[in-house]
């Protein structure tokens, strides 16, 4: 295989992002008016829930959970705080898009924060920057044109301050419900289809954080499945190699809000069918039980909570990365292929 070439700032920072092994072990805590809205839902009727919340709970996750995690993903609106509270050598992945996206108008187009820019995310500590589009291959044209220009100028950006831009689309239709049978028989379309695109290197993407091709639930003879099929067992494994198989760059699974139960089965799955992915950004699995106890009980009551439960979420999902990622330069042909410039 010829020897690809990597700038040092890029190579530098997927390094910093990863564990010994080349597997990005992520921890995520990069939510803000979702997790704003679950705190305050978790104090009952008319409960309410500050940005010194969001500070608070982002402090609490990133003091525990980083311990077993390579890197953590974090918002700079209102977690830069609990960067200081992060385990040593863990790597960090900053936001740079607003949260969520205007309702009103067609496409679900994307935006960035206004006061940032790559420059200055690295300057408040970034290893790595993370933009998260919400993208259905199918949609207008004249929508993903204006999608694919954004994501070609935030990976110029990243190339220009050289640093590895980490791109995660997550696909919809607005006519189905993104929970139910009808779009998960079209989300390995639409996954395999994003895979393939944003892996052209106009995008300038250095690691796709990606969804699994799959809804678990509908995956028959899975200790997951919720009793109507859309596919066999057989059969999710192969939509996993599928979507894998046109993958020109390394991709990590998220989490997606399942269970952590759920997702372990999803990532031995994916490891089963010989997907090669390089990890994971994992992050409502391992800590979304804990709201309810911080809504209701405080920061201290979820730092317990934490060091329990959450860190065993950690400790299984670790296990099962162990077992079946592999290293982010696996698809370059191994770490010795690498050509470092500059």
């Amino acid at each position: 295989m010829t020897k690809i070439q990597m700038t040092r700032g890029k190579f530098a920072g997927l390094m910093a992002c990863a564990d010994d092994q080349g597997v990005i072990a992520a921890a995520a805590i990069d939510q803000r008016g979702s997790l704003q809205k679950a705190i305050a839902k978790g104090r009952g009727e008319g409960g309410q829930a500050s940005t010194a919340d969001l500070t608070l709970f982002k402090k609490a996750v990133v003091k525990v959970l980083t311990r077993n995690a390579s890197a953590v993903l974090i918002d700079p609106e209102y977690g830069l705080e609990a960067l200081a509270e992060r385990a040593p050598r863990t790597g960090v992945l900053l936001a740079y898009e607003k949260t969520g996206y205007d309702a009103t108008i067609k496409g679900r187009l994307p935006d960035l924060l206004p006061e940032w820019s790559v420059y200055r995310l690295i300057a408040a500590g970034a290893d790595a920057i993370k933009i998260l589009l919400y993208y259905n291959p199918l949609d207008d044209p004249q929508v993903n044109t204006i999608k694919h220009a954004f994501v070609e100028r935030i990976g110029a950006e990243c190339a220009a301050n050289d640093v590895p831009f980490f791109l995660e689309p997550i696909c919809y239709d607005d006519a189905l419900d993104d929970k139910g049978l009808e779009f998960a028989r079209l989300k390995p379309e639409l996954v395999t289809r994003y895979m393939q695109e944003f892996s052209k290197p106009q995008y300038g993407v250095d690691i796709l954080k990606v969804e699994v091709p799959v809804n678990m639930k509908y995956v028959v003879g899975t200790r997951s499945f919720a009793g109507t099929a859309a596919y066999k067992r057989a059969q999710a494994m192969e939509l996993f190699r599928s979507a894998a198989s046109v993958a020109q760059k390394p991709f990590i699974y998220l989490s997606a809000g399942v269970t952590d139960e759920i997702f372990r089965e999803t990532l031995e799955l994916a490891a089963e069918a010989g997907t090669t992915f390089s990890g994971v950004l994992c992050g409502r699995a391992t800590w979304q039980d804990g709201i309810p106890i911080y809504a209701q009980y405080g920061y201290d009551a979820l730092i317990d909570w934490l060091e329990g439960k959450g860190i065993e979420n950690t400790i299984l999902l670790n296990q099962v990365l162990a077992k079946g990622a592999h290293p982010w330069w696996k698809i370059y042909g191994g770490l010795e292929n690498i050509e470092v410039i500059g």
